[in-house]
């Protein structure tokens, strides 16, 4: 058999890999151990959240499916942290676990140069290349089925050696009980690739029927409902009724049951050698690292229209089985909660991503490129937005073309690869905003401006769609000329301001002035504005953040400047870095290892301090 590209796993990231490839116009098969469990969402039910909201934007803007996709099935949208700057303010939306599935199981089947094959691959075969490299040749299944192949994306979520644990119970597992990847891990050892232990978890879903909601805190969705997508249709989501989630507390007799069974759990048994991700532990986990906490909340969360499972965000465990039922029966409503499904545990083998570029290829095995929890992250979004990248990048391999590197200063994809592949992770990743220097210039509402140009560019985006995004930029930009441009007397601003809460004018004030003021919004100003062009809700929203922070910009966009500078000064090659002169043993070292591409990204390594880099800058100045 054979294939240009072959995608290995069709989890979120997988899926977007293989869509981006295929619709590049390169031959793709999509291999998945199950057909059933293709976009599975093993653990919540939802696509988005702090800092991933903005990954899903992301994706769209350049092409991708996932905004799409959760759009069609949303059950509840809300916006986190509504009252914190526009940097930091994320859509997170409940989503049909099992429609989600459906529909992008429709979708891959339904797209040109695209086959989806339910084979589990075991190995990875290589040939030499040039510079002491491999280059991937073929992929063979369990069945003893060789795929020739050029390039490949490993895209194996949980799966790889997976193991389930609970309480003293464990077993080889893939999530959500299914079949593990075998043998693939020692295929990736023989050509090379360094392998590390991670370890994630989901808490028990419980049957709705069985929760007295009458005691736990309604949390309704937040209306109107705006997309992630600029494909979905406009009024898609009027009539529809959101699902309401509810909030519960963990108490003290809570606390009791989980601390006094806690030796009993898998993860403080011994059993569980993997590293958890920090930001979201295991309910024992919380209790130990957070002993002061007289409460923890949790999210009763609907896992679609219809189902009776409900899932229990935060109460993440591998506790035994008569351990969780009993800390489940001391929440507030839960008295007489059936479980439908326990808690688990699992362990999975991930890649350590500083051996690849930030193209997401093997630096040392060409045409063989790492996604999502492969590469040590963890989450849908931050999963499908390297699978993207990575099918970008395979179908740019095949096709001659350069390849594709989002940088840090443009977007949080571009962030994301470049912390994994320069910096590493010791545990699961998770993006956040805090991780951007650059958040105030990557908010949500400016994904489109960002992205969409080089979507187009790669030959993701449409023609339509992208006559539209123009049109949409020129809008904004004429809307913005006419605030700075419209000004107003004190005796037109000074009563709008003072309903405001402000305080009034002695002279004149550009619209945009009166914007500024911070208790002054875009839609309040409309009173004193009548001759406003309508738009739609987010044009409104991006004039009034490039309005409000234009000082602010200016000044990122200066450093961003800086950068570019050192991101444009690219290292060769084949640099020693171990004979350039004055440049300390640490950090020819981790260069050494890295390999940077250039000298922005040499600067950001782990051990490699200003001092060096000018040390590299003066060495490349001579040679």
């Amino acid at each position: 058999m054979r294939t240009s590209i072959a995608v290995i796993g069709a989890g979120h990231a997988g899926i977007e890999a293989a869509l981006a490839s295929a619709r590049l116009g390169v031959d793709t098969v999509l291999f998945t151990m199950s057909l059933d469990s293709l976009a599975n969402m093993p653990c919540n039910p939802s696509i988005g959240g702090t800092a991933k909201g903005h990954l899903v934007y992301e994706i769209d803007a350049l092409g991708g499916e996932m905004g799409y996709a959760a759009d069609r099935v949303t059950l509840q949208s809300r916006t986190l942290n509504a009252g914190k700057g526009a940097a930091v303010q994320s859509k997170r939306v409940q989503a049909d676990r099992k429609k989600y599935h459906q529909i992008m199981k429709e979708t891959v089947e339904q797209t040109p140069n695209l086959r989806l094959v339910q084979a589990e691959i075991v190995s990875i075969q290589t040939i030499p290349a040039e510079n002491s490299t491999q280059k991937i040749c073929s992929v063979t299944t369990k069945l003893g089925e060789v795929w020739e192949c050029d390039a490949a994306v490993i895209a194996t979520g949980t799966y790889l050696s997976g193991e389930v644990f609970v309480g003293n119970v464990n077993y080889p597992s893939g999530p959500d009980h299914a079949l593990p990847s075998v043998g693939l891990s020692d295929s990736l050892r023989s050509i090379g690739v360094k392998l590390v232990r991670f370890k994630t978890g989901t808490p028990v879903r419980v049957q709705k029927s069985s929760i007295d909601f009458s005691k736990l805190e309604c949390q309704p969705g937040e209306e109107p409902i705006h997309p992630y997508s600029v494909r979905t249709p406009s009024g898609s989501f009027d009539r529809k009724e959101q699902t309401p989630c509810h909030i519960v507390y963990t108490n003290a007799e809570t606390h009791r049951v989980i601390l006094q069974n806690i030796k009993r759990s898998a993860l403080y048994s011994g059993k569980i050698h993997g590293t958890g991700p920090r930001y979201c532990p295991s309910i024992e986990d919380k209790l130990v690292r957070f002993a002061d906490k007289e409460r923890h909340q949790l999210f009763v969360e609907p896992m679609g229209e219809n189902t009776g499972e409900m899932y229990l965000q935060g109460f993440s465990t591998s506790l035994p089985v008569d351990v969780q039922r009993e800390m489940l029966h001391t929440l507030p409503g839960f008295e007489h909660a059936e479980i439908m499904r326990y808690a688990y545990a699992i362990e999975y083998d991930c890649a350590d991503p500083t051996q690849m570029d930030a193209t997401l290829e093997f630096k040392k095995v060409k045409g063989l490129y790492g996604a999502g929890q492969f590469n040590g992250t963890s989450g849908y979004e931050e999963a499908a937005a390297q699978g993207l990248i990575a099918g970008i990048n395979a179908a740019c391999r095949i096709l001659g073309k350069e390849p594709v590197i989002l940088s840090r200063t443009e977007s949080y994809i571009g962030t994301l690869i470049d912390d994994l592949v320069t910096k590493g992770t010791n545990e699961p990743y998770r993006m956040m905003t805090s991780r951007s220097e650059y958040r105030l210039l990557l908010r949500q509402d400016n994904a489109d401006a960002r992205l969409t140009p080089i979507g187009y560019k790669i030959g993701l985006i449409p023609q339509d769609r992208y006559d539209r995004f123009l049109a949409k930029q020129a809008a904004l930009s004429a809307e913005k000329e006419r605030l700075e441009s419209t000004h107003l007397s004190p005796d037109v601003a000074n009563p709008f301001l003072e309903s405001c809460g402000e305080t009034g004018l002695k002279s004149g004030a550009s619209l945009a002035d009166l914007l500024r003021r911070p208790a002054v919004s875009y839609a309040e100003l409309a009173k004193i504005d009548p001759n406003r062009p309508k738009l739609p809700f987010d044009s409104c929203m991006t004039i009034e953040y490039d309005v409000k922070y234009a000082g602010y910009v200016a000044r990122q966009l200066a450093e961003v400047q800086r950068q570019r500078r050192l991101e444009e000064k690219k290292l060769p090659d084949g640099l020693n870095y171990k004979e350039i002169k004055g440049l300390r043993i640490e950090a020819a070292q981790k260069l050494d290892a890295i390999r940077p591409r250039t000298v922005g990204q040499a600067s950001r390594i782990s051990g490699v301090n200003p001092a060096d880099i000018s040390v590299l800058l003066i060495y490349l100045g001579i040679h």
